[in-house]
């Protein structure tokens, strides 16, 4: 740790910390292997990756929407009850299983096109509950 004292207001002068207690704590060690740079915990007790199950109802509701996107018709899923690794996973199949692109953004999937009943019946296919929603 390096602390400014000033002899005067325009000269700064650094001055080092002159013993391992000044330093403010661990240094370097190697007991629990690699840390995270965010939480400082050892990596296999990260938890900054890990995200938790979004709250909700547990019902994945499927829709059509046009508004905001230039006409284009977008297909979105939400309130999926799944982490967001296990969502981009499952974001991939229904775009393979349709066919088409799609992203997915804040929890929300969104696939290009109108497949409102495909993926209706592959939601309830890969075990979850599905309602279509809206008109």
């Amino acid at each position: 740790m390096l602390r400014w004292t000033s002899l005067t207001e325009d000269n700064p002068v650094v001055k080092k910390a002159s013993s391992f207690s000044a330093l403010g704590g661990l240094v370097f060690s190697t007991d629990a292997g690699r840390h995270c740079p965010d939480c400082s915990k050892p990596v296999d007790a990260c938890i900054c990756k890990q995200t938790a199950i979004p709250e909700g109802d547990g019902i994945a509701r499927v829709r059509r929407e046009t508004k905001g996107r230039g006409g284009k018709t977008v297909t979105t899923i939400s309130g999926v009850p799944l982490a967001e690794e296990p969502l981009k996973e499952l974001a991939s199949l229904l775009k393979r299983r349709c066919g088409c692109g799609g992203s997915l953004k804040d929890g929300v999937i969104e696939i290009q096109g109108d497949h409102v009943q495909l993926l209706l019946d592959e939601l309830i296919k890969q075990g979850f509950k599905a309602k279509k929603s809206g008109g």
